[in-house]
């Protein structure tokens, strides 16, 4: 079973049926199977999307930066649902904000964030890197080498990485395994190139499966056969 692990959970996923903004009982079931691993004794990150809230690349003529720097702050909305959420059911949290501001967050600090980790406290990273032109799961990459992960576990709308877009080809394959080599290759939507890179780069495996099922997290945890594992 893994020992440390980065949970990267999508924006939207927050907003179950909604498709916008935050279902507070989905928010509350992903927390509840989040508590499984957590008495397991697990030592958990979590980066989170904002997508629920804002998409930056959606935003028309707006200045990049600037809509990135909405997406930022969406990201933190959720960080602090969660942590509630998690607080609610006997978890340990602390939110870190790559942009500071300490009245609701402590900023980003590595060596505090493993401190955390060790003394079993969820650790919650808002705000992406804290760069425009980034994404979540570059932030997620990035934090997971930072803080030596053992495992990526991408938490999405989908059961794994497929051969083509399985809500366009009811045909379409889904791989139990594949190298990151073979992404590359293929040109399979797993996660943006700087993301992906990074986690190729430092060694980090990513599984990709769905949330749909939110104890899906407790069978990835415990290294069950479920969605993609790239590696």
């Amino acid at each position: 079973m893994y020992k440390r692990v980065l949970i990267k959970l999508s924006g939207e996923a927050l907003a179950g049926d909604k498709k916008t903004g935050l279902d507070y009982e989905v928010v509350q079931s992903i927390c509840s199977s989040i508590k499984k691993i957590y008495d397991l004794g697990t030592e958990i990150a979590i980066v989170v999307g904002g997508g629920n809230f804002w998409r930056g690349r959606s935003s028309g003529n707006m200045d990049r930066t600037r809509a990135d720097h909405i997406g930022m702050l969406a990201t933190v909305m959720n960080s602090l649902a969660l942590a509630d959420a998690l607080e609610q059911v006997g978890c340990d949290v602390r939110v870190q904000t790559a942009i500071s501001m300490q009245q609701v967050a402590e900023p980003y600090i590595r060596n505090r964030a493993v401190r955390h980790l060790q003394k079993n406290r969820i650790v919650i990273f808002g705000c992406g890197t804290g760069n425009p032109f980034f994404s979540t799961d570059t932030a997620a990459a990035l934090r997971a080498a930072e803080i030596d992960a053992q495992i990526i576990l991408k938490a999405t709308m989908v059961d794994g990485v497929y051969d083509s877009d399985p809500h366009k080809n009811p045909d379409a394959v889904r791989y139990q395994n594949i190298s990151f080599d073979e992404v590359l290759a293929k040109q399979l939507a797993v996660m943006d190139m700087t993301a992906f890179s990074m986690c190729r780069d430092n060694h980090i495996p990513v599984l990709v499966f769905s949330l749909e099922d939110s104890d899906n997290i407790l069978r990835a945890v415990k290294e069950e056969d479920i969605g993609t594992l790239v590696k």
